[in-house]
């Protein structure tokens, strides 16, 4: 049985960015749309690194209410294409540094703006969620099982991240080819949480959801297992 509230997360997990709404001070609570590279965090929450100079920047500082819409960016069918909507509170992280490591693993390119003194991470807890998973699959997600508590997951990741890269390559290679027909040369995992984990294959992005949540190293490992089992090619 479908869980939107899972479904919702995984959906934000996979895409790179939206449309980040905030209230123009400017133009008295208008509303302000702009494109935004955003992370989903372990817990469901997203991660922002925006500039004190950008026009949705001073919004928030005025009225931390925005709401975030992304979409499924390879389908042209827009009317019924899955989508999701965020309705949050953003607010600045202090301890950059902690956030900036696992922020840089998915965008490189963001290095010389992380560098910046006028760059700063902003986290964007939702308060309600839209899911739509295309038509009829229309939902406001029970917010109650799309948040996640803090699990050992979280502190493991950088372990597993480095065994897979060390040890594991052709295990992720097959991972390409089963789950997303691709056959790659280069690839490395960049994160892993309690809905899937993320692969950088030849410079693209693939995201790779698990059957069942996983909560630590141990079911990460037997999670990984068993879909190297299943990806593996048959031998003859």
């Amino acid at each position: 049985m479908s869980n939107p509230a899972v479904e919702a997360r995984q959906m934000l997990r996979t895409h790179r960015y939206g449309v980040l709404c905030t209230l123009s001070k400017k133009f008295d609570g208008f509303p302000f749309g702009s494109i935004t590279p955003y992370l989903a965090d372990h817990d469901g929450s997203l991660i922002i690194l925006i500039s004190s100079l950008a026009e949705h920047t001073k919004n928030i500082l005025h009225d931390a209410r925005v709401s975030l819409i992304t979409h499924d960016q390879r389908d042209s069918h827009i009317q019924t294409q899955g989508r999701v909507t965020v309705l949050g509170n953003a607010q600045i992280i202090n301890n950059r540094d902690a956030i900036g490591t696992r922020y840089l693993r998915y965008f490189p390119e963001a290095q010389s703006y992380f560098q910046m003194h006028d760059f700063s991470f902003y986290r964007i807890r939702p308060i309600a969620i839209r899911f739509i998973g295309g038509f009829g699959n229309i939902h406001w997600v029970d917010m109650g099982q799309y948040s996640v508590p803090p699990y050992p997951l979280i502190e493991q990741e950088a372990g597993i991240i480095d065994h897979m890269n060390a040890d594991h390559q052709d295990t992720m290679r097959h991972y390409c080819q089963h789950f997303h027909q691709r056959e790659v040369l280069d690839v490395s995992m960049l994160g892993i949480d309690c809905d899937g984990f993320d692969l950088c294959a030849e410079g693209e992005v693939s995201r790779i959801d698990f059957p069942e949540p996983v909560l630590d190293a141990q079911q990460a490992r037997a999670a990984l297992v068993a879909l190297a089992r299943t990806a593996k090619p048959a031998t003859t």
